[in-house]
């Protein structure tokens, strides 16, 4: 049987070994789990104080929760943080990749949250994760406290950035690299020492996996009227993967209370959100 999400299966164990090493670098104390759900098992990882109030963290596309190391030492110091690796990406939960329409995600986040203990939450998600966390909020709207959103999928035009990828994959390393910094921006002249785990991990993660082709779902303008919740949108006015000007038009008229930060020269990836996200989540979850 084929893999869905690798290219194989030596591919997989080397994206796995590479994550594990990863994880021994991740900044804070924390426990892993592996919680069993209807789509099968599912790793988290829990950092911050027991009782904190709790935040889920949903990583993007081709990535698992090491993505967050350099956020979780500040969110963690307020809030139990439940980094979850999304099935069906570069992590260590299910090798599953159910459709995207219809309700199969939700029913996996009900069983993530009540494996977790968990009866509401606020979220931080990015990319497909951000997806996943409108998703799942505009179908449990009791179960989500607020959303942060980075570079979310889910409001704003999914552009076709292959037609403009596949010339550059015809131009060798040097066209592998320009298309990577339409995406992430360009590569720093050197790379700071706690951040080459996860670049490394990230460059193994491309190689191995098998990207998703598919049309990501829009939720409707009803579908965001009804998000009554607070709402941050970080987004990047040169996001190559969406149209972030129609993200933030569509949240202004359906979710006018919707907190819109646009970074004018900002990529798909947007680092450095991490304090921007504090002082969200420190205005909007609490205790519960």
């Amino acid at each position: 049987m084929n893999d869905v999400v690798f290219r194989s299966d030596k591919a997989a164990m080397t994206v796995e070994q590479k994550y594990r090493e990863t994880l021994r670098q991740w900044p804070v104390p924390k426990i892993e789990l592996h919680l069993p759900t209807c789509a099968g098992s599912t790793f988290v990882l829990v950092s911050g104080p027991d009782g904190a109030p709790p935040v889920v963290l949903l990583h993007g596309s081709q990535a698992n929760s090491a993505s967050w190391m350099p956020d979780v030492a500040l969110w963690s110091s307020e809030f139990r943080l439940f980094a979850v690796d999304m099935i069906g990406e570069a992590g260590l939960s299910a090798r599953v990749r159910p459709n995207l329409t219809g309700d199969t995600h939700a029913l996996w986040l009900d069983d993530v949250f009540n494996g977790l203990g968990l009866k509401r939450a606020g979220i931080v998600g990015t990319s497909l994760g951000g997806w996943l966390a409108l998703d799942y909020a505009s179908r449990r709207p009791g179960a989500v406290q607020a959303l942060a959103l980075i570079s979310p999928a889910g409001i704003g035009r999914q552009k076709n950035f292959l037609l403009k990828a596949l010339p550059l994959l015809l131009l060798g390393s040097w066209g592998k690299r320009k298309m990577r910094e339409q995406v992430f921006g360009p590569a720093p002249k050197e790379l700071p020492e706690v951040m080459r785990p996860l670049a490394e991990l990230m460059e193994t993660v491309a190689g191995a996996i098998r990207p998703r082709v598919v049309s990501i779902p829009r939720l409707t303008d009803e579908q965001l009227g009804r998000l009554k919740i607070p709402i941050l949108a970080v987004i990047g006015g040169r996001d190559v993967l969406l149209d972030s000007a129609e993200t933030r038009a569509r949240l202004q008229c359906a979710a006018p209370h919707a907190e819109i930060c646009l970074i004018e020269d900002g990529y798909h990836f947007l680092p450095d959100q991490a304090p921007r996200v504090m002082d969200f989540l420190e205005r909007s979850v609490h205790r519960v």
